[in-house]
């Protein structure tokens, strides 16, 4: 084993879009365990947008990180070494111990995952807290019937890309919005929405127009910003919009003025509503249950963009904030080789 602990630490906050300066990269002794812990070795490490709000020292839903301290993550891992009953050598396992090699973990932040359910790293993705925020996401919050028009935004991407297929599974019409022609491609090619809006090229509210052409009766929000308010402006009668996520408003340097838009939820009677994944945490297992059928059965895919290191942890997170990653981002931190004692 690698006696270094490597961790990416936040150095300083960031004011507007993060730099690589924001970041550091410290090397310490890999950590020792006490009764009832384990210590796990990181193989992937999941990148994701609301790591953005926790670089900032503002009130939000979860406390921010701290300067000195180690990003926050979620990750998939093998447990190396253990003192917890429930937790053998050699099993896999899915939490939040952040961007470094080797975590620390007394068990109640982490979940066994099944090898055989597919490949480890969709446990921080299609099979983890991506897919799961799509399905409650979708299913509990926009509430989809046979017939609907569902649009989501960032429709390529982790979350969204699995909004789609269910609501496409639901039986509705499907809208994807996204920001680059291989993307547009990706959602009505490979994944069979119904039509699809490049926000970059094109002007929203005639291409709303045109995909929408009876209004949208729910709508699964991953950007808010200019992308949102022109959705506002198409919606039917009694739509249902679930706010996943605001990326387009994280690195602005000012507040924008509030949405303009707003006096449609009026016109048409909207619900919008905010949710965290973590409100459904009790019926994860349902939603990792039906997710997995899905996909084993080929009726979910999914897209992964990899990238190798550790080291490399802050640039990829950079493509993040920038819209470049084109499926769920994920760094590969070590291989998964075989451990002394391990059994599976």
């Amino acid at each position: 084993m690698n006696q270094v602990n490597r961790r990416i630490t936040l150095a300083s906050r960031p004011d507007g879009y993060p730099t690589e300066a924001n970041f550091k990269l410290v090397e310490a002794p890999v950590p020792s365990i006490g009764p009832g812990q384990v210590l796990v070795q990181t193989l992937y490490l999941s990148l994701d947008p609301y790591m953005r709000g926790r670089m900032n020292a503002a009130k939000s839903y979860a406390p921010p990180v701290e300067l000195g301290a180690t990003m926050v993550g979620g990750i998939v891992g093998k447990v190396i070494a253990s003192e917890h009953q429930k937790f053998k050598v050699g099993a896999i396992v899915e939490g939040r111990l952040g961007w470094q090699d080797y975590g620390v973990s007394d068990g109640r932040d982490l979940r066994q995952v099944d090898p055989a359910a597919g490949p480890i790293s969709t446990a921080v993705g299609v099979l983890g807290m991506p897919g799961l925020t799509a399905y409650f996401g979708l299913l509990d919050v926009c509430q989809p019937r046979p017939g609907d028009t569902v649009a989501v935004s960032a429709a390529s991407g982790a979350v969204g890309q699995v909004v789609g297929q269910i609501a496409k599974l639901m039986g509705c019409r499907v809208v994807g919005i996204a920001g680059d022609p291989r993307k547009i491609a990706y959602i009505t090619r490979e994944l069979a929405f119904d039509a699809a809006i490049d926000y970059k090229t094109e002007d929203l509210d005639v291409a709303l127009d045109r995909a929408c052409p009876n209004g949208i009766d729910a709508y699964f929000d991953n950007v808010g910003g200019q992308v949102s308010e022109a959705v506002f402006r198409h919606l039917a009668y009694r739509p249902r919009i679930a706010i996943c996520g605001q990326m387009a408003l994280y690195n602005v340097e000012a507040p924008e003025p509030g949405a303009r838009s707003l006096r449609f939820m009026l016109v048409h009677r909207a619900r919008m509503e905010g949710f965290l994944v973590s409100d459904f945490a009790d019926r994860w297992p349902e939603g990792l249950k039906r997710l997995s059928r899905w996909v084993k059965d080929g009726k979910i895919k999914y897209r992964e963009d990899v990238v190798e290191g550790l080291e490399n942890a802050p640039k990829a997170f950079l493509r993040l904030m920038r819209g470049e990653n084109f499926g769920k981002l994920v760094v590969k931190v070590a291989d998964q080789r075989p451990t002394q004692g391990d059994n599976s």
